[in-house]
């Protein structure tokens, strides 16, 4: 069990570990690469472990030196067919993006992953999948893991994507790879767009413009990666030092991609200091340090049209806006309720714990501040982010907050109660 307590203002300078999002990729596309290509900077959380434990299974071998992790890619079609069940553990990223590639090869695969995975929606990609003539069966009419994939054969489609996800557009264009013809991919809400930088950085086919994505098929070649800090990991040091004056933190080395930044301007909408400073770009990826001084903090409306910019942080933003001044509303946010959990419920759920005034709404929440912040012990759900999330609650608590199964952390974030300490003062 994790326990935080009431600190007076956070202060010092650190690293946060590699951005989730392209670690994944980073083995991904290196796997289906002609070629060496070599990571650095590489996030050994157990989701993107999970990533490197899949593709091992389809026969690639991938080495962890350390400093850097080696990837022999064999090109396009040089997987092999797995002779045993796939496991992307806790991975929603891993499985979903994984399914665009095993769409692509001709021969069959299982694929399954923890409790918590199993009961998360798959039809969202197995149903552009199966108009590109990918065989996906699965529990509950083929939504639910496990997923059994036999591939090959594969024709592009122009789909616009019901909702707004890095990971449905991710398999889309991945299965593209292998498609007779071009697949393109139309959002309304442009998401995330880690999977066509990298795409484009190795050499493929691909054209971007206006939230509409085409790739036809085309070699990869492999070459060095370096990752950025994850700017969701570095969310929740952000929040606590904009939220407490007096406090100075200075994080180096993160991923700024303009699509991953909506956190940087809801602090700044709420009254934050934050600066950026040593801009530099690999990989297609802009990358710099970012500089935070603490002062009080007002509240903040999230609309729908920012939700997909900084899904993963609303837990933590949720937490600072208990110590704002008035009320913020979050709307638009009901990709939250297929997370590893239901984070807008679990969220509500321990919040009232602590004695916040939240109240749920059915796509988001509107949290009424300042709060006084009682302690107690509170529930991750098994959720690596409301785990962090509680966390940072405590320093702002009268009395500790202990978090149960707090063990999760290690999904995305195997140092954060270590680094943590070291910057509270």
């Amino acid at each position: 069990m994790f326990t935080t307590h009431k600190i007076h203002k956070i202060e010092g300078k650190i690293t946060v570990p590699g951005d989730k999002s392209i670690s994944h990729r980073a083995v991904m596309l290196s796997s289906i690469s002609k070629g060496k290509g070599r990571i650095k900077g590489f996030l050994r959380g157990e989701d993107c472990l999970s990533t490197i434990a899949c593709f091992r299974g389809l026969g690639i071998e991938v080495e962890d030196k350390g400093e850097e992790i080696v990837v022999h890619g064999k090109g396009l079609y040089g997987l092999e067919e797995p002779q045993d069940i796939l496991d992307a553990g806790n991975s929603g990223t891993t499985m979903r993006l994984l399914s665009g590639i095993l769409a692509g090869q001709e021969f069959l695969s299982i694929m399954t992953g923890d409790s918590s995975l199993r009961r998360r929606p798959m039809a969202r990609i197995a149903v552009p999948l199966r108009q590109m003539g990918a065989s996906i069966e699965g529990r509950n009419n083929g939504n639910l893991a496990p997923l059994v994939i036999r591939g090959g054969n594969l024709k592009g489609i122009d789909y616009a994507s019901p909702v707004s996800s890095a990971q449905i557009k991710s398999a889309i264009l991945l299965a593209g790879l292998y498609s007779e013809g071009d697949t393109t991919v139309r959002e309304e809400i442009v998401s995330r767009d880690h999977t066509e930088n990298m795409l484009k950085s190795l050499g493929a086919n691909i054209h971007v413009e206006n939230g509409i994505v085409t790739v036809r098929k085309s070699e990869l070649y492999a070459q060095d990666i370096q990752v950025p800090g994850d700017i969701s990991s570095a969310a929740f040091f952000m929040a606590a030092a904009a939220a407490l004056p007096g406090s100075h933190l200075i994080i180096e080395k993160v991923g700024l991609n303009p699509t991953r930044t909506g956190m940087i301007d809801v602090l700044r909408d709420m009254g934050a200091d934050i600066e950026i400073d040593n801009l530099f770009v690999s990989g297609g990826e802009e990358i710099g340090d970012i500089m935070v001084r603490g002062r009080n903090l007002k509240s903040a409306s999230l609309t729908k049209e920012i939700i997909p910019r900084l899904i993963d942080e609303i837990p933590v933003i949720a937490v600072i806006a208990a110590v704002a001044e008035g009320k913020t509303i979050i709307t638009g946010a009901e990709e939250l309720k297929v997370k590893e959990s239901n984070r807008i419920t679990s969220m509500v759920t321990e919040m009232k714990k602590l004695g916040i005034q939240v109240r749920e709404l059915p796509d988001g929440m509107e949290i009424e501040g300042p709060n006084e912040i009682r302690g107690g012990r509170v529930e991750s759900y098994g959720d690596h982010r409301i785990a962090m999330a509680m966390a940072v609650a405590g320093l702002f608590a009268n009395e500790p907050v202990e978090i149960e199964n707090s063990e999760c952390i290690a999904v995305s974030f195997p140092d954060f109660e270590k680094k943590l300490k070291a910057i509270t003062k």
